[in-house]
C-alpha cells in the first residue's frame, strides 16, 4: 500500500465521520464490507467508487447467482467461434474469411424518463463505444421501444423525444437504423424502456479487450472533456425505483455529442490501425471510475491516476465528481512508453483531446491522486469485481395460477371491423411514424431495414457476405409464463433472421425486469434466464452477452417482465436475402403457411384489442420446429417473399405483405385452421407465410417436406385491390392502409420533430 497522506491519514484518524453512504445507493453491510476492506473508513472519492461500482447497473449484484446459468448450459462446440463473449464489452462473433462481427444491447430506461432526448441519444452514443472498445467499426444501430399507453399524457413527452434522440445521433453518426419494435402498455407509464443495440465488424486479429497489462504502461484519457453531466447517472438512476417526480431528475442524465463521438470513432480505427493500443475500455456507467478499475482489475498489475491530468470542462470539480462523471464520448487505452507520441500524433491529427493520466504498476492496488494527496488507494478488483452477491429470495407467486386460467375470447361478428380494429391499434400499426426519422441506407450497406423481418447489412463487398440481425421481446407472454416468454422471444427473433435467408449464430440480450428486492419479479428474472440459456443450449446458439436493468417500475407497479432478446445471423451472399414484399416478379404469386396453427391466444394482441386482458398461457413452443424453419430458408431460392408469423397472427402478416406490394390477396384458411378467427389471429410460434411463383411451388413443396415443416397452401396473389379470405371477409387495402397508417400520426404528430423526415 502506498504511503498514507492527509486525506487517507484523515479517514483513518476520523474512523466515525459521518458519510452519505445510503444516499449513494449502499447498504448498511455493504459499506461495513467496505471499510474491512480498506482497514479504515473511505474517503469520499473510494467512497463514490464503490457506490457506483457496487450498484446493481455495474455490479449485477443480485442477477450474477442466476446468470451464471448460461455458462453452465454452454458446451465448448457452441463457443467454438465466440471471440470474446460474457463478461466483455460485447459479444464478437467469428464469421468466417478473417472477418469477425461484434454485438451487443444495452439499457437506457432511467435516464429516457428523466429526459427523453438525452436519456435515448446518450444511450445510442454508450452502445456504439461498447462496440468500438472491441476493435471494430460500428455499422449499424437498433432499438427496442416500450413505452405507457400511447394515449396517454405522458407518453406524448416521452416517445417524440426518445424517438428524436435516437435519431438526432445515429443520424449524426452516419450509422444506419436498421430495425426496432416500439411496444405500449400500462405497466411502462413512468418507466419506459430504451434499449439501444449496436453492430460492428472487424477482422479476426484487430480484437481488443479491455486489460491493463505491461508495468509500465501509460493510461491514456482522450475523446471529450469531463464535465459535471451525468454524475451518478446510469450507474445510480439505473440501481433504483421511480417515485413520482422522477422527471425533475435533470442532473443525473448525460448530455451527448455525436459529432464528437463519429471522430472518435475515426480516431479510435486510427490507434488500432497503427498498433498502438494494449488494451482500451470506454467511458460508460460509472465514467473513470468504472475504466480505471475494470482496466486495474483484469490487468497483470495496479494502477496510478494523477486526476489533475484529466481535461474538464467545469471549474474546480472534485475528485468523486471526476470519477463518478458520466460525460459522454470518452474512452481510455493502455499504451506502451514508446508509443504514446504516436498515440498522441493520432488524436492530434483527429483534433481529438488526449491526456496522459496514469500507469500501470505493480502489485493489485488503484491509487488515485488528486491535488497532490492520494485520495483512492484501493485493491482494483475490490472496486471493480468484488460487490456483493446477493441470493435474492424467489417464489412463484401467489396470483400466477390465476393470470394463466384458461380466458374466453369470442369469435369476431364483424370480420371485416375487427380485422380493421387490429391493424389500426397501437400494438399492431404503421411505425413509419418513428423509422421514417431514422437514416436507414448511409453507408450503402443496408439491404433490409424498415419493414423487415430483421435488418440485414453486407459486410463484405468483395464475397457479399452479410448479416442479419433482430431482437424481439414479448413481456405480455413473459408475464403469463416467464420461462416460456422467454424462449418465446428467442424464438422470434431466431425466426425474424431466418426469414431472411441467414443462418443465426449468436444470442445476445437485454434483461428488463422490476426490483430484484420483491421476490415475484425475482422468480420471473430466474425463470426467464432458464428459458432462455436452454432455449440457447437447444437451438446450439451460443450468448455472446447480455445486460441486466433491474428497478424498473413505478412505486410499486413492475414492468411486465421484459427479455428482450438478439439474434446475429450470417448469410452468404446479400444478393440472395429474402424480403416480404410481393410483387417482385410479373407474374402472380402462390402463398403458403409454414408451420402449424392452433387456437392460441393468451397473451395475444387479439386478447389485448378485443377484451383488453392479458389472461392465459403463452403459445407452446417447440425449438426444434424453428431449427427445421430456418433449414428450410437457409439458401432457399424457391422464394419471392417470406414473413414471420407473430404478433397479431396470420392476419397481420398477410396485410403487412399487401400493403407493401399494392397487391390483393385471395385466401382460403381452411387448412389452416378449422376456426376462421383462430387461422387469423392466433400466435403460434414457429410459423411463416411464403410465396413463390406458380411453376416453382411443388419445389417449395418438396422443400418443406424434407425439411419436416408442415406447408399449406393459402391461395395467392389477385387482379385489384382487395383482401378476400374464404369469403366471410372482404376489406379493401385503401381501407387497410388508412385504418393501418393513421394512428401514430393522429396520436405524435403535433409533436416537436414529428417532421424530421430522413428520406
Amino acid at each position: 500500500m502506498s504511503v498514507l497522506n492527509d486525506t487517507v491519514a484523515q479517514a483513518v484518524a476520523q474512523p466515525d465521520t459521518a458519510q452519505p453512504y445510503a444516499e449513494l445507493g449502499l447498504k448498511d453491510d455493504e459499506y461495513a464490507r467496505i471499510k474491512e476492506i480498506l482497514g479504515r473508513r473511505p474517503t469520499d472519492a473510494e467512497l463514490t467508487m464503490y457506490s457506483v461500482m457496487w450498484s446493481e447497473h455495474c455490479s449485477y449484484k443480485s442477477s450474477k447467482v442466476h446468470l451464471r446459468y448460461f455458462g453452465e448450459t454452454t458446451t465448448e462446440e457452441m463457443n467454438s467461434k465466440i471471440l470474446a463473449g460474457i463478461g466483455e464489452n460485447a459479444g464478437v462473433v467469428d464469421v468466417g474469411d478473417g472477418n469477425a462481427v461484434t454485438f451487443r444491447v444495452e439499457s437506457h430506461n432511467h435516464p429516457s424518463y428523466v429526459e427523453p432526448h438525452q436519456g435515448a441519444a446518450t444511450g445510442v452514443g454508450g452502445i456504439v463505444r461498447d462496440i468500438m472498445a472491441m476493435g471494430a467499426r460500428p455499422i449499424a444501430v437498433m432499438d427496442q421501444l416500450r413505452f405507457g399507453p400511447a394515449d396517454a399524457p405522458d407518453t406524448q413527452r416521452v416517445l417524440p423525444g426518445v424517438v428524436e434522440g435516437i435519431s438526432h445521433y445515429g443520424n449524426s453518426l452516419g450509422l444506419p437504423n436498421i430495425g426496432g419494435e416500439t411496444v405500449f402498455d400500462p405497466t411502462y407509464a413512468g418507466n419506459p424502456l430504451v434499449n439501444a443495440l449496436c453492430v460492428g465488424t472487424l477482422k479476426v486479429e484487430d480484437l481488443k479487450l479491455a486489460f491493463a497489462s505491461g508495468k509500465g504502461n501509460k493510461v491514456m484519457l482522450f475523446g471529450s472533456r469531463t464535465g459535471l453531466d451525468g454524475i451518478g447517472g446510469v450507474s445510480v438512476l439505473a440501481s433504483d425505483t421511480f417515485e413520482d417526480g422522477a422527471e425533475r431528475k435533470l442532473p443525473a442524465v448525460q448530455v451527448g455529442d455525436p459529432f464528437a463521438e463519429k471522430v472518435l470513432i475515426e480516431c479510435c480505427l486510427d490507434l488500432y490501425h497503427a498498433g498502438v493500443v494494449v488494451g482500451i475500455q470506454d467511458l460508460g456507467g460509472a465514467g473513470l471510475a468504472c475504466a480505471t478499475s475494470e482496466l486495474a482489475a483484469s490487468g497483470d498489475g495496479g494502477m496510478t491516476v494523477n486526476l489533475d491530468n484529466v481535461p474538464l470542462r467545469a471549474a474546480n470539480m472534485s475528485a468523486a465528481e471526476i470519477l463518478a462523471s458520466e460525460s459522454q464520448e470518452r474512452m481510455c487505452a493502455v499504451v506502451a512508453p514508446e508509443n504514446v507520441e504516436r498515440f498522441k500524433e493520432i488524436c492530434a491529427h483527429w483534433d481529438v483531446t488526449c491526456a496522459e493520466i496514469g500507469e500501470v504498476t505493480e502489485g493489485d492496488h488503484l491509487v488515485i491522486t488528486h491535488g497532490g494527496e492520494v485520495v483512492v488507494d484501493a485493491p482494483a478488483a475490490t472496486i471493480a469485481d468484488e460487490a456483493p452477491v446477493y441470493e435474492r429470495p424467489y417464489a412463484r407467486p401467489e396470483w400466477q395460477n390465476e393470470v394463466q386460467a384458461e380466458a374466453a375470447v369470442p369469435a369476431p361478428s364483424d370480420l371485416a371491423a375487427t380485422l380493421r380494429q387490429m391493424v389500426a391499434s397501437p400494438a399492431l400499426c404503421s411505425r413509419a411514424y418513428i423509422t421514417e426519422q431514422y437514416d436507414r441506407y448511409v453507408l450503402g450497406n443496408t439491404v433490409k431495414a424498415q419493414n423487415s423481418d430483421a435488418g440485414v447489412l453486407r459486410i463484405d463487398e468483395e464475397t457479399g457476405r452479410g448479416v442479419a440481425v433482430s431482437a424481439d421481446a414479448s413481456g405480455r407472454y413473459t408475464y403469463l409464463d416467464p420461462n416460456t416468454g422467454a424462449r418465446l422471444a428467442l424464438a422470434e427473433a431466431y425466426r425474424n433472421v431466418a426469414v431472411t435467408g441467414a443462418r443465426p449464430v449468436a444470442v445476445t440480450n437485454c434483461l428488463n425486469f422490476g426490483s430484484p428486492e420483491n421476490p415475484d419479479v425475482m422468480w420471473q428474472f430466474r425463470e426467464a434466464v432458464h428459458g432462455l440459456a436452454d432455449g440457447a443450449k437447444e437451438l446450439g446458439i451460443p450468448v455472446s452477452g447480455g445486460n441486466v436493468s433491474f428497478y424498473n417500475q413505478t412505486g410499486e407497479t413492475p414492468i411486465l417482465p421484459t427479455p428482450v432478446v438478439g439474434v446475429l445471423g450470417v448469410i452468404e451472399d446479400v444478393h440472395n436475402a429474402i424480403g416480404h414484399d410481393l410483387g417482385s416478379v410479373p407474374e402472380d404469386e402462390v402463398l403458403y403457411v409454414l408451420g402449424t396453427t392452433e387456437a392460441e391466444f393468451g397473451g395475444s394482441i387479439y386478447q389485448q384489442v378485443t377484451t383488453g386482458e392479458l389472461k392465459g398461457m403463452p403459445p407452446r413452443v417447440d425449438l426444434a420446429n424453428e431449427e427445421r424453419l430456418a433449414d428450410f430458408f437457409v439458401g432457399n431460392t424457391l422464394l419471392t417473399a417470406a414473413h414471420d408469423v407473430s404478433e397479431g397472427g396470420l392476419a397481420q402478416a398477410l396485410v403487412e405483405m399487401a400493403l407493401r406490394s399494392g397487391r390483393g390477396l385471395d385466401l382460403d384458411l381452411s387448412s389452416v385452421h378449422e376456426d376462421l378467427h383462430a387461422a387469423l389471429f392466433s400466435e403460434s410460434a414457429s410459423r411463416a407465410v411464403v410465396a413463390t411463383t406458380g411453376d416453382r411451388a411443388d419445389a417449395l413443396e418438396r422443400r418443406a417436406a424434407e425439411a419436416g415443416v408442415p406447408c399449406i397452401r393459402i391461395g395467392g396473389t389477385a387482379e385489384g385491390r382487395t383482401l378476400r379470405v374464404n369469403e366471410a371477409l372482404e376489406v379493401s387495402l385503401d381501407e387497410l392502409r388508412e385504418a393501418w397508417e393513421s394512428t401514430l400520426p393522429e396520436l405524435f404528430g403535433h409533436a416537436v420533430g414529428a417532421n424530421s423526415v430522413v428520406e
